[in-house]
């Protein structure tokens, strides 16, 4: 059982940056490939980027390549979304998610889900 808490959302400007969280509680955090998702108002969720268990393997969606990262400390049991130059089309609630198997860009995959953060890019 993991269990998901996300943090550092908020309202910033166009080409800002933010730093997402993820704090997880459970023994077997170390085990899990990680992934953030966002969904914006009247949209379906879509995935943003996944890491493997042991941060060895990242993945991410075109629509933020080269600016979003996503970083793991298994020792804090935290992932962590580092979002770079910021636009209007980043405006979601962004959610972390857990799995036991390969970290995978399909929501279906994930079993653990944290509730969310907001992240409102305004112009």
């Amino acid at each position: 059982q993991v269990q998901l808490v996300e943090s550092g959302g908020g309202l910033v400007q166009t080409g800002d940056s933010l730093r997402l969280s993820c704090a997880a509680s459970g023994r077997t955090f170390s085990l899990h490939a990680l992934a953030w998702f966002r969904q914006a108002p009247g949209k379906e969720r879509k995935f943003v980027a996944a890491i493997s268990w042991n941060g060895d393997r990242s993945y991410d969606d075109d629509s933020v390549k080269g600016r979003f990262a996503i970083s793991r400390d298994n020792d804090r049991k935290t992932v962590f979304l580092q979002m770079n130059s910021l636009n209007a089309d980043d405006t979601g609630v962004y959610y972390c998610a857990a799995t036991w198997g390969q970290a995978a860009a399909d929501a279906a995959a994930y079993k653990y889900w944290g509730q969310g953060t907001q992240v409102t890019v305004s112009s």
